[in-house]
C-alpha cells in the first residue's frame, strides 16, 4: 500500500506475519531499500505485524529532488503518516538499522510522538544530536580520531557532483562492496538495490549531518532502547552507539561479533534480539 506523508510525497508500505499481532515497523538505512528487511521480517512473522516501508528517495516510495526534503523533520512527517495507516490506536515496537536508526532517534525522541512508540531496537546508528554532544565530549584524543577514521566517507559524501558520479560509474560500487564485505559481510545481491537508492540518499547526509553535529538538540527519551553494535562495523564506533545513558536512560547494549550490515548478514539473531528485547520490556508477551 501507500501512504501520503505530510508534503504529499507517497511512501509504499510492505507488510509481513499475523495481521492480528502488534505491531513492528522496520526502518531502513542508506543506501539499502525495504527488501533489506525480508529475511527478519519472515522470521518475525509468526509474532508481529511486521511493517517495512521505503524511505522517501529510495525503492518505490516517490524521490524528491529538493535537498531539504530530506530532513529529519520531513522523515519523521513520514513515519507518522506510516503510523496512522497501520496503528492509529496502539503504540508499535521500532526496529531501525544505519540511517534508519539516525532517523528513529529523531521518532522516539519526539514528543509530537510520545506514548506511540514502545520500544526500540537500534542497529548501527546514532542520533545525531546525541553524536554532536560525544564528539564535544571527548577527553581521549584517539577515540575521538578513530571515529572520525570511521565517519571518512561523510566528508565524501559532502562533495558536489563527485560521489553521484561514482554511483553512476560503477567505481564507488567496487569500494562500498568491499567495505560491506568487511567482518564477514555479504554484500547485497545484484538488484536489490536501484541507483536512485544509492544516489538520492546522499541527501539524508547533505541535509542533516552537519546542521545537528555543529548545533545538536538535547534530545530525551524514556522508551526502552536496545543498542546493538556490531564489533566489526566500518563505519560506527561502538562508544558512538552505546554511550547515550544520559539521552536513553532506559537503556540495553548488546555488543556482537559482526559487520554493518547486520539486518542482512544475520537476520536471524538480529529478530531473536528483537523478540527478546520486546519480550522484557514491552509488558506483554509476543
Amino acid at each position: 500500500m501507500r501512504v501520503t506523508s505530510a508534503d504529499g510525497t507517497r511512501i509504499a508500505v510492505y507488510e509481513y506475519g499475523d495481521p492480528s499481532a502488534p505491531v513492528l515497523i522496520c526502518v531502513h538505512g542508506y543506501p539499502d531499500n525495504a527488501s533489506l528487511w525480508e529475511p527478519v521480517a519472515r522470521r518475525l512473522g509468526d509474532h508481529f505485524r511486521v511493517i517495512t516501508y521505503d524511505v522517501r528517495g529510495a525503492g518505490e516510495s516517490d524521490h524528491p529532488r529538493e535537498r531539504a526534503a530530506y530532513k529529519l523533520e520531513r522523515l519523521e512527517e513520514d513515519f507518522t503518516a506510516v503510523l496512522d495507516a497501520v496503528s492509529p490506536d496502539q503504540p508499535v515496537q521500532l526496529l531501525a538499522h544505519d540511517w534508519g536508526s539516525i532517523q528513529s532517534w529523531q521518532f522516539v525522541t519526539s514528543e509530537r510522538l510520545r506514548g506511540r512508540i514502545a520500544s526500540y531496537v537500534s542497529i548501527s546508528g546514532p542520533s545525531l544530536d546525541h553524536a554532536g554532544y560525544f564528539l564535544r565530549a571527548r577527553r581521549r584524543p584517539a577515540e575521538l580520531v578513530r571515529q572520525l577514521l570511521h565517519s571518512w566517507y561523510i566528508f565524501y559524501f559532502h562533495l558536489p557532483w563527485i560521489p553521484e558520479r561514482g554511483w553512476r560509474k560503477g567505481w564507488a560500487h567496487r569500494i562500498f562492496g568491499r567495505l560491506e564485505a568487511g567482518a564477514g559481510g555479504t554484500p547485497a545481491a545484484v538488484g536489490e538495490r536501484s541507483l536512485p537508492d544509492f544516489v538520492n540518499g546522499l541527501n539524508l547526509y547533505r541535509a542533516n549531518v552537519i546542521p545537528h553535529l555543529l548545533r545538536p538538540e538535547q534530545r530525551w527519551t524514556d522508551v526502552p532502547v536496545l543498542a546493538v553494535s556490531p564489533d566489526g562495523d566500518a563505519f560506527v564506533t561502538t562508544p558512538l552507539q552505546t554511550d547515550i545513558a544520559r539521552w536513553a536512560p532506559n537503556l540495553s547494549v548488546q555488543v556482537i561479533r559482526g559487520g554493518h550490515w547486520l539486518p542482512r548478514n544475520d537476520p536471524g539473531l538480529v529478530a531473536r534480539l528483537t523478540l527478546e528485547h520486546t519480550r522484557r520490556v514491552a509488558g506483554w508477551q509476543v
